[in-house]
C-alpha cells in the first residue's frame, strides 16, 4: 500500500475491496445485547455449562463448533432450541453460576419486558435432524470443499498493487462483528430475521461480504447450528441458463445427486441463500402472486424463479440473505416481506484519511494529501468507497510527483478523476486514429449515459453497436481497466468503477459534436432539473452525474478534460442549467442540498451568484461535513435571502469527536477547525445579508463549539434577522446563556422559540434576566415543551412586568400547576404588561389557579387570546371564570358548546374599544 510499492506498469489494476460496515445497524431490536460484553474466556466457561448441563445429545452439532460460534450465534442457538421464557431462565442460570450479577440483572430485566410479545412455544417447535447417509455427507463435505477453494482466490486478489496486505484486514474486527448479527433474534417477537436485505451503493463491497460468508459456513464458523446448507447465487447466473428449477440449479452449484437435492430442499428451516447481482437483471420480476410458483422441481424463467423465492412462495421457511444496491431495491422491495435492514457505508471519514496516511511513504507527502482531502469535503465523501480512495490516491501521487499545488492541479474533484483517467488515455491514444478516436469516445460516453437515464450499468455487445463502439475500442478500454468483462457472462461488460460511468456520462453533455447541428448533445430541461434534485440520502442511480456535469462546467477542469482526453468540449448546457436553476426557486418544499453540492463543483462564484438571484427562501438538512461545506460557499451567494430553514442532524455528529487515543487525533483537531470555518461562514450570513429576516433551526443537534459561534453571530449590530425559531435543537442551560447574552445585544428580534428543548427552570432564568437587558423589540416568546416548572415562574413575573414590548407569550407542555400559573396571573395583572396572547396548554394546573386566571381576566383588558385546554379544572373551574366574564365583561357573549370530541369551548367576543375582533378561548374536557 506504500507509495513505493506501487506496480511499475502504467495500467493499474482496479483492485478488489473488502471493507468496514453499518456495525450498529445489525444491532437493532437484536435480544440478548448484554451477551456481547462477556470476554472470550468468559463466553467459552458460558459454552461449556450450556452443553454440559441445558442442551441436549440430539442436536446434530459438535463441541468444536459450538465453541466456534460467536456471542450472537449463542444467542440465536439459546432462542432456537430454548424457547419461550426458557432461552432467558437458561442465561439467568448460567451466568449466575459464573457470578455475573449484571449480566443476570440484565437478563431478568429483558425477560420481564419481552415474555408478553413472544411468539408462541409451539412456533419452535424443531423438526428431527435431516437423516444422511455416509456417502451423502461426503457429498456435502466435498460441496464445502469447493465452496472454501473457488472463494479462496477472492481474498489473495483483494491485495493492493505490490503485494500489500488488505488496509481493512488489520480492521477485520468490523467484519467479525457484524456477520453473526445479521441473524440476530429481534424483538418484539424473540425471532431471527427470515429475511435480511444488505443495502450499499456501488463498489462499497456487498459481494465480498456474500463471499466471506459463504467460506465462513462452509469452516463451520458460521451459524453451524443453524445453516445447514448454503448456496449463493449472482443474477447474471439466472440470466445465462434460461429456463430451469430450482434443484436444477443446486445441482448446477455441483451437490448432486438429485435424491440429495431433494433432501436439502425438503428442511428449508436449515437452508441460507444469498442472492445477489439484481443490478444485472434483464427480465422484470413477477409480482403479480399468480405468476410464483412453489413447486422447486418445475422448470421456471430466471425471473420467475427469482420472484418465487423473493416473496417466499418458494421455499417459505428458508432464510434469505439479499445484496442490492439502491437502485435496485425500488424493483425488489414490493416482493420481500418483513425484512431487516443492514447498510454498509463503507470507509467512514478517519478510515479513509488512515488510508491516505498510509498509503505514502514520505511524511510531508502524507501531510499534503490528508490537507489536500480535509479541504474538499466531496472528495472525501466519495472515499468511503474504498477502491475510489485507491483511484484518489494513484491521481494524488502522480501530481505530487510532478512537483506541483494540488489546489491548482486539481480545481475540483471532478479533475482528480479527469486526472486519473488521463494517465490511461495514452494506451488508447496509440491503438486508436485520432478521427475515429473521438468519435469512439464519443460512442462509449453516449452509452454510460443512456445507462444512467435506463438505470442500466450491464451492457452487451448490441448496446456496444447501437452507439458505433467497435471491438477494438472495447477491447483498448479493457486492458486499462475502464470497462470489464462480466466472467461466464458471454460479451457482457460493466464500467470498472460505477463512478466512471458516471464521468464518462456527464462528459458526454460536454464533448464538441461536429456532426450535429447545435455541435453539442443537448440536456432536456426535465434531466437537468433530475440531476439538482436527486436524492443524495437515497443514493439515486447516478446522482454523482450530476456532481461531474457541474464540475466540468468548470472552465479550469474544462481545459484540463480537453488536454487529457485530445478533444473538444462546448458548453453551452451550461446555459441550460443557469435557466432552470433560476426557475428552481419557485418551487416549494425544495430541499436544497444536491444543488449546493453542484454548484460548489463549480468553484465559480459568479456563476452562483447569477443563478441564486432572486432566492428568497432556502431549506437545508445538513447531515455531513460535505453538506456543510456547499452550504457555506452557497448561501455566501444568496444575496436576496429572506427565510432560512436549517437542520444539523445527529448523523453530523458521528465521527465529529473521537478519543483522544486516536493515532490521528491532532490532525483531527485541525480538521475539526475548518469545520468550525465553513459553519462560521454560514453564521455569517445572518449580518452580511441585510434582507434575511427568518431563521428556524429545527430538528437539530448544536453542540458547543457550534453553539458559541452561532450566538456570536447574532449578537453583531449588523444582525438583521427579525424572528428566531431554536426548536428541538438538544439546547441547554448553558445554551441559553449563549442566547440570552445574543439577546442583550441584537436590537431587531421580534419574535424568539425555544420550543422543545430541555431547558428546565435554570436555562430558562437566563432568558429571564436578559429581559432586564433587552434592546430589541421581542414581541412572541415561544417556550414550548422545555420542562420548566412553577419555580422559573418567580424570574419569569419580574421579567413581564419591567417589559413593555412582549405580545404573546407561549407556555404551553410545562409543569407550572397552580402555584407557577397563579405567579403568571399576578405579573400578566402588572398595567404595564402588554401581552394579549397567552397559551397554557398542559400546564397542569387545577381549579385552584382559576381564581387569579379571573382575577387576572379582570384587571388585564389587553388579554385578546388565552388557550387553558387539556388541564383539568373541572366544573368548578369553568363556573368561576364564567363568572369572571359575567360579572367583568358586560355585554359580552359567553357561549358553551359541548363539541364532537367531547370538548367544552368557551369563547367570548371582546368588544371593547382595544380589541375589534379578538377571541377569548378555554378548552377543558367535557367529564372532568
Amino acid at each position: 500500500m506504500r507509495e513505493g510499492s506501487q506496480r511499475s506498469s502504467s495500467l493499474p489494476s482496479i483492485p478488489a475491496w473488502t471493507h468496514p460496515h453499518s456495525v450498529a445497524s445489525a444491532y437493532d431490536n437484536g435480544i440478548m445485547l448484554y451477551m456481547r460484553h462477556l470476554s472470550k474466556m468468559e463466553l467459552k466457561v458460558f459454552k461449556k455449562l450450556l452443553n454440559e448441563h441445558f442442551l441436549p445429545d440430539s442436536l446434530g452439532f459438535t463441541w468444536e463448533q459450538l465453541d466456534r460460534a460467536s456471542w450472537a450465534e449463542m444467542v440465536h442457538l439459546l432462542i432456537e432450541f430454548l424457547p419461550g421464557a426458557q432461552a432467558w431462565d437458561v442465561a439467568q442460570e448460567i451466568l449466575n453460576r459464573m457470578n455475573q450479577r449484571g449480566l443476570c440483572s440484565l437478563a431478568h430485566t429483558e425477560r420481564m419486558s419481552i415474555l408478553p410479545t413472544l411468539e408462541p412455544l409451539d412456533f419452535h417447535l424443531r423438526k428431527r435432524p435431516l437423516s444422511l447417509t455416509e456417502e451423502e455427507r461426503d457429498k456435502i463435505q466435498e460441496y464445502k470443499q469447493r465452496v472454501v477453494e473457488e472463494t479462496h482466490p477472492v481474498w489473495n486478489n483483494t491485495m493492493w498493487p505490490g503485494n500489500q496486505a488488505d488496509f481493512l484486514y488489520s480492521r477485520v474486527e468490523n467484519h467479525e462483528a457484524m456477520l453473526p448479527c445479521l441473524f440476530l433474534p429481534r424483538r418484539p417477537q424473540g425471532r431471527q430475521p427470515k429475511t435480511v436485505v444488505i443495502h450499499g451503493i456501488p463498489g462499497i463491497g456487498k459481494t465480498t461480504l456474500a463471499r466471506k460468508m459463504m467460506m465462513q459456513w462452509a469452516r463451520n464458523e458460521f451459524y453451524a447450528h443453524k445453516f445447514k446448507f448454503a448456496f449463493y447465487f449472482h443474477c447474471r447466473e439466472l440470466h445465462r441458463l434460461g429456463e430451469l428449477s430450482f434443484s436444477e440449479l443446486i445441482e448446477r452449484q455441483r451437490l448432486r445427486p438429485r435424491a440429495l437435492v431433494s433432501k436439502v430442499l425438503s428442511r428449508p428451516d436449515q437452508l441460507l441463500l444469498l442472492l445477489d447481482g439484481f443490478e444485472e437483471l434483464t427480465s422484470p420480476l413477477v409480482t403479480g402472486p399468480a405468476g410464483l410458483m412453489e413447486d422447486w422441481n418445475q422448470k421456471l424463467p430466471g425471473s420467475v424463479l427469482l420472484s418465487s423465492l423473493l416473496s417466499k412462495r418458494m421455499l417459505p421457511e428458508a432464510t434469505l440473505l439479499i445484496m442490492v444496491r439502491p437502485a435496485s431495491w425500488r424493483g425488489i422491495k414490493v416482493l420481500v416481506k418483513y425484512p431487516f435492514h443492514v447498510v454498509l457505508t463503507g470507509f467512514n471519514r478517519i478510515e479513509a484519511l488512515n488510508y491516505l496516511r498510509l498509503y505514502f511513504t514520505s511524511k510531508t507527502i502524507s501531510n499534503q494529501a490528508v490537507d489536500f482531502a480535509m479541504k474538499n469535503s466531496t472528495l472525501l465523501s466519495m472515499c468511503r468507497v474504498p477502491v475510489v480512495c485507491w483511484v484518489v490516491c494513484c491521481c494524488l501521487r502522480t501530481q505530487i510527483q510532478k512537483m506541483v499545488d494540488l489546489t491548482k492541479a486539481c480545481p475540483n474533484v471532478t479533475s482528480v478523476f479527469v486526472l486519473y483517467l488521463a494517465n490511461l488515455f495514452p494506451t488508447i491514444f496509440k491503438k486508436l486514429p485520432y478521427g475515429d478516436y473521438k468519435k469512439q469516445l464519443e460512442g462509449v460516453c453516449r452509452l454510460a449515459a443512456q445507462g444512467i437515464w435506463n438505470l442500466k450499468s450491464v451492457f452487451d455487445k448490441r448496446d456496444f453497436q447501437c452507439v458505433m463502439v467497435d471491438e477494438t475500442t472495447i477491447d483498448n478500454f479493457l486492458y486499462v481497466n475502464i470497462l470489464q468483462k462480466l466472467e461466464g457472462q458471454g460479451d457482457r461488460y460493466v464500467f470498472a468503477l460505477f463512478t466512471f460511468q458516471e464521468f464518462f456520462g456527464a462528459l458526454f453533455y460536454v464533448l464538441f459534436s461536429p456532426r450535429r447541428m447545435m455541435y453539442y448533445h443537448p440536456l432536456s430541461h426535465i434531466n437537468i432539473w433530475n440531476l439538482i434534485t436527486m436524492s443524495r440520502e437515497r443514493a439515486m442511480f447516478g446522482y454523482q452525474m450530476g456532481l461531474f456535469l457541474f464540475g466540468l462546467f468548470n472552465e479550469e477542469c474544462a481545459g484540463i478534460a480537453m488536454r487529457s482526453f485530445k478533444c473538444k468540449l462546448c458548453l453551452k448546457n451550461k446555459l441550460k442549467a443557469m435557466k432552470v436553476i433560476t426557475r428552481l426557486k419557485d418551487y416549494e418544499g425544495y430541499e436544497y442540498s444536491q444543488l449546493f453540492h453542484c454548484l460548489w463543483e463549480t468553484r465559480e462564484e459568479s456563476f452562483v451568484k447569477y443563478v441564486l438571484l432572486g432566492y428568497q427562501k432556502v431549506s437545508l438538512k445538513i447531515k455531513s461535513q460535505e453538506d456543510l461545506q456547499t452550504s457555506a460557499f452557497c448561501l455566501k451567494h444568496c444575496g436576496d435571502l429572506k427565510k432560512m430553514e436549517l437542520t444539523l442532524s445527529r448523523d453530523f455528529y458521528k465521527e465529529l469527536w473521537p478519543s483522544s487515543a486516536d493515532p490521528s487525533y491532532g490532525a483531527q483537531v485541525e480538521e475539526n477547525e475548518i469545520l468550525f470555518t465553513w459553519w462560521q461562514d454560514i453564521c455569517s450570513v445572518f449580518e452580511t445579508t441585510e434582507g434575511l429576516k427568518v431563521l428556524a433551526v429545527t430538528d437539530s443537534i448544536l453542540e458547543a463549539p457550534f453553539m458559541q459561534i452561532f450566538t456570536r453571530a447574532l449578537k453583531q449590530p449588523h444582525c438583521k434577522l427579525l424572528r428566531l425559531q431554536l426548536e428541538n435543537c438538544n439546547l441547554t442551560g448553558i445554551s441559553c446563556e449563549g442566547i440570552a447574552f445574543a439577546l442583550r445585544h441584537n436590537k431587531m428580534l421580534t419574535h424568539l422559540s425555544l420550543a422543545e428543548n430541555n431547558l428546565r427552570d435554570a436555562g430558562s432564568r437566563h432568558i429571564w434576566r436578559a429581559f432586564k437587558y433587552l434592546t430589541c423589540p421581542l414581541q412572541r416568546l415561544v417556550l414550548r415543551q422545555c420542562s420548566l416548572t412553577s419555580a422559573c415562574c418567580k424570574y419569569m413575573t419580574s421579567a413581564l412586568k419591567n417589559n413593555k414590548s412582549l405580545r404573546s407569550l407561549d407556555l404551553s407542555c410545562n409543569r407550572l400547576k397552580d402555584d407557577g400559573v397563579i405567579l403568571l396571573c399576578d405579573a400578566l395583572a402588572d398595567a404595564d404588561c402588554n401581552v394579549s396572547i397567552l397559551e397554557l396548554e398542559w400546564c397542569g394546573f387545577t381549579s385552584y389557579a382559576c381564581h387569579a386566571i379571573a382575577s387576572m381576566l379582570g384587571s388585564h383588558r389587553k388579554l385578546m387570546y388565552l388557550d387553558l385546554s387539556k388541564n383539568v379544572i373541572g366544573v368548578s373551574g369553568i363556573l368561576t371564570l364564567s363568572l369572571a366574564f359575567l360579572s367583568h365583561r358586560q355585554g359580552e357573549d359567553v357561549i358553551l358548546e359541548k363539541t364532537s370530541n367531547d370538548r367544552v369551548d368557551m369563547y367570548t367576543r371582546l368588544k371593547g374599544p382595544e380589541v375589534e375582533d379578538g377571541c377569548l378561548k378555554i378548552v377543558q374536557d367535557w367529564n372532568s
